[in-house]
Parts: C-alpha cells; sequence; structure tokens
C-alpha cells in the first residue's frame, strides 16, 4: 500500500570491522518477475538504515540477472553488527524502457555474475537550437 520499495534482508549476521565496502548475501534470486514479466531494479539503503549509521551503495540489477541480489554495505564507524534478518535495503522495481532500442541481431545477456556491465553505449545529444 504506497510503498515503492521490496524490502531485502540480510541472511546472514555479519560485522563490519572497517570502513571497506562489505557484500551481504539476501538469498534473493533475479530476476525481479511482477505479473510473469521480468523488470529490472533499484537497489537502494532503506532510510532507518542511513540513520543508524550502515551505507548501502545503490545498484541497478538488470532484468535478465539471474544469480543472487546481494547487498554492498559500509559504515564509516566501524565496527557495526547487522544481524541476519536486518532489512537494511530495498528494491525498487523498474519496467526495461531499453529494451526497443537495442539494435536488430545484438544479444546482450547479463545472467548470474553480476557487478559488472553487459555493455551498451547511449549517446544523448542536444540540439544547439536548446543549448545556453
Amino acid at each position: 500500500r504506497g510503498s515503492l520499495g521490496l524490502d531485502l534482508a540480510t541472511t546472514v549476521d555479519v560485522t563490519l570491522i572497517d570502513q571497506q565496502p562489505c557484500k551481504i548475501s539476501t538469498a534473493v534470486q533475479g530476476p525481479v518477475k511482477i505479473n510473469g514479466h521480468a523488470y529490472g531494479a533499484l537497489l537502494l539503503g532503506r532510510s532507518s538504515s542511513g540513520i543508524k549509521g550502515l551505507f548501502v551503495l545503490p545498484g541497478l540489477i538488470d532484468s535478465d540477472f539471474t544469480g543472487e541480489i546481494s547487498i554492498v554495505a559500509q559504515t564509516l564507524f566501524p565496527p557495526i553488527h547487522i544481524p541476519k534478518g536486518s532489512k537494511i535495503a530495498q528494491l525498487i522495481p523498474i519496467p526495461h524502457l531499453t529494451a526497443e532500442m537495442q539494435k536488430v541481431g545484438q544479444s546482450i545477456e547479463c545472467g548470474n555474475v553480476g557487478f559488472g556491465s553487459t555493455g551498451g553505449l547511449v549517446t544523448l545529444t542536444v540540439p544547439m537550437c536548446d543549448r545556453p
């Protein structure tokens, strides 16, 4: 009811002992599906995580990603303990709006690797008459 995000919880106890980013398991597998359709998703920290000094690094989950969706978090004030089952992140589903932009014959699949790029380059232009 009104919430845009789907909460993600940790599946293990984690203690961040330094300021290095840490990859945390969620046991949630991609792709993100809604009514049988694959969606991409934006992974963000919950506002309650930031208040506690835990920063969730944002991530983009492709609609064809089939691996485990992990949370990458860090703190500036270690140590910080994150108990198993803590809801520290959220997924914001987004439709695959660039599907129509892919060139004919070009097939790029994300698979289950994650933490990388599936390629593709978009060059945005502004007409000269619209420039300042």
